[in-house]
């Protein structure tokens, strides 16, 4: 091969080199999106690629046994437009009876941050039950402020709740 063509080559390669190192450097911004846990386009928190609320988690777990615990293939519930699992037959039951009580305020988004006008999903490792009431939270750090003073979140979340859950798409 004559050093001509040679050159040509690298040349003609050198910008699809750039634009490979491009697209490399670029990879972990247009996927990040796709590695969020959760959809927060919804009303109720739910797993974006398997569809389950709370990550999966039982919610009458929370009051029952105190801590989140993974529920269970075998006992699924749809409501509210997502799937809810649970521990046992039991759970499942106790919530389908009473939705609004063991299902996570706020539709499972930060009470902190929807207290500020945002729409933030929970993290359902992150809670408290209060007032006989779950609320889920984003940080640790948010769940300790809330809970160090809910008077303090409640109210402002309670107001502007109804118009962030209208912009939420069904």
């Amino acid at each position: 091969m004559t050093a001509q063509r040679q050159q040509w080559n690298w040349s003609w390669s050198k910008p699809l080199f750039r634009r490979a190192i491009a697209v490399i450097a670029l990879a972990p911004l247009l996927l990040a999106p796709l590695a969020a846990p959760a959809a927060t386009t919804q009303r109720i928190i739910a797993n974006r690629f398997s569809g389950l609320a709370i990550d999966g988690f039982d919610p009458v777990s929370y009051f029952v046994d105190g801590q989140a615990l993974i529920g269970l293939p075998d006992f699924e519930a749809a409501q509210g437009g997502v799937v809810w699992r649970f521990r046992n037959e039991g759970n499942r039951a106790s919530f389908l009876a009473h939705p609004e009580v063991y299902g996570p305020q706020f539709g499972g988004y930060d009470p902190t941050d929807v207290a500020r006008g945002v729409t933030v999903a929970g993290n359902p490792r992150f809670f408290a039950v209060i007032e006989d009431r779950l609320f889920l939270f984003n940080r640790e750090d948010s769940r300790d402020a809330f809970v160090a003073d809910p008077a303090r979140y409640l109210p402002r979340a309670e107001a502007r709740w109804p118009t962030l859950e209208q912009d939420l798409p069904q």
